[in-house]
This record gives C-alpha cells, structure tokens and sequence, in this order.
C-alpha cells in the first residue's frame, strides 16, 4: 500500500465484446450457464472434501 502506484482499479479488466449490450445472451441463458458452473464446482469440491476424508451431504 506504500506504493505510488497501488490501485484497486480493475476497469481495465473489462471485456470490451460484452460493451453491446445486443451481444449478451438472454437472462435465462445466462442464469442457467451460471447454476451450470456452480455445480460442477461444488461436484469438484465434494470430490475433494471425500480426497480428504469428509463426507459432504449432497
């Protein structure tokens, strides 16, 4: 933090094809990509967790 140049600014993170907002796919398309992701995470993390000895209720 001592740094001249700290910044916690990320807009240069942005994604400039998602600028238009005509390209991004429907709401309910992106709802389900999403619930989608988080189960295949949380599939991994139950494999992991057992890896490890802990049993995790679906």
């Amino acid at each position: 933090m001592a740094r001249d140049q700290t910044s916690l600014d990320i807009f240069w993170l942005k994604d400039e094809s998602l600028a238009d907002s005509d390209n991004l796919p429907a709401p309910g398309v992106i709802a389900r990509e999403i619930v989608e992701d988080l189960e295949t995470a949380l599939a991994q993390f139950r494999l992991i967790a057992g890896d490890l000895g802990e049993l995790v209720e679906e």
